[in-house]
């Protein structure tokens, strides 16, 4: 069933539509988990709800949510459902990435916009398995070129309809060029692989994607860029991708916190001043993270220019976010014992689901080698 779903007015509306979702995902997350299948009827309840178009400007039949709003969505859908928010967020991001290219005039971005809201268009990305230096390579032939690779870490592909990719044009180095596209998953020669198979978050159906001489028409090419630089339309991507991602493991964290309180809530007594403590540390590193993350949004807009200055602002508190997000997992399994460690307790699927934040690109060690070379550049420029 499809509901009538109303523009987003204010961040209350955001959170409590994320909420509502939420609450359906959440009573099959872990049987999901257990299984390593993908979460079907989250999506269902996405769709129903709107979820999916909530980033679509209400001109084209969205719910006209801002970068912020989404990042608030994400971060509550994320609270009660870990893999349905990732799963989500990577179309969630990606339609940002289109509303960015629609407000510089792109002739493809309304269409694209128009059918996630009309049609229930669902987006995936390979940017994580792509990043700087993808292994496809392309190959130019009549009227477009021949995409021929693997892809990993295709989260939602069993519903995705098409998946934004990159190719390499050229010998792989610094003379060749990279193309990316939208591919339609139902073109000639794409084929899943299921190999996701993993710690934590298992429910996101992140298998792989084989490309067999996949035509690719040439105007469906959305921008080039240098083999080897984080550029272009990858740049785009990633300002987009670090504040959305960052709010789901925010979001794991804030529900592992809710969980601790719930259990030792339950307990007769009163806890230990040491686990009252632990508490207001958990309590204190949420906040923190929060706020450098709202701010980070904030300092770079609902509109950000495709920079480095931008890219390290966003990565710089994505580091932040996802750091914490395992150190305040950690302190609710210290706080609540034992119990913790059982497969049926929601803080055991926490532990694992959190330690996929830092493999996202740009990894905190990577954001810590950009910040700092950035700055050393900027102090030599005006020495």
């Amino acid at each position: 069933m499809t509901f009538t779903i109303n523009p987003i007015q204010h961040d209350a509306d955001v959170v409590a539509l994320a909420a509502e979702v939420g609450l359906k995902c959440a009573p099959s997350e872990a049987e999901h988990d257990l299984n390593a299948s993908f979460v079907a009827e989250g999506y269902r309840a996405m769709q129903d709800r709107g979820y999916l178009r909530l980033a679509v400007p209400t001109e084209f039949g969205g719910l006209g949510a801002a970068l912020r709003q989404v990042v608030l969505a994400e971060g509550e859908l994320a609270r009660h459902a870990g893999s349905a928010a990732l799963a989500s967020a990577m179309h969630l991001y990606m339609t940002l990435v289109q509303c960015w290219r629609h407000r510089r005039g792109a002739p493809d971005a309304e269409g694209a916009l128009r059918r996630i809201a009309a049609d229930g268009l669902i987006m995936a990305t390979s940017g994580g398995s792509d990043w700087v230096c993808p292994t496809t390579t392309a190959v130019e032939v009549d009227g477009g070129y021949r995409f021929t690779g693997r892809k990993s870490f295709c989260s939602q592909a069993p519903v995705a309809h098409v998946i934004s990719t990159s190719a390499v044009l050229g010998e792989p180095g610094p003379d060749a060029e990279v193309l990316h596209a939208g591919v339609p998953l139902s073109s000639p020669g794409v084929s899943l692989v299921e190999t996701w198979d993993t710690l934590g978050m298992r429910g996101t159906g992140s298998h792989d994607l084989v490309f067999d001489d996949v035509f690719v028409p040439a105007d469906k090419i959305l921008g080039r860029r240098p083999y080897g630089k984080l550029a272009g339309p990858l740049l785009v991507a990633a300002i987009h991708f670090a504040p959305v991602v960052s709010a789901v493991y925010l979001g794991i964290a804030r529900g592992a916190y809710d969980e601790a309180l719930r259990v030792l809530g339950a307990r007769a007594g009163d806890p230990a001043p040491a686990v009252v403590r632990q508490l207001g540390e958990m309590d204190a590193r949420l906040r923190v993270a929060w706020w450098a993350l709202l701010a980070a949004v904030e300092e770079v807009g609902d509109d950000p220019p495709a920079d480095e200055p931008t890219l390290i602002t966003l990565m710089v508190a994505k580091r932040h976010a996802v750091c914490e997000a395992k150190a305040i997992v950690d302190l609710a399994l210290d706080v609540v014992g034992g119990s913790a460690f059982f497969r049926t307790s929601p803080l055991e699927r926490a532990y694992r689901d959190v330690r996929g934040g830092p493999f996202h690109p740009l990894t905190p060690e990577a954001t810590l080698a950009l910040a700092g070379t950035a700055a050393l550049a900027d102090a030599r420029r005006t020495s």
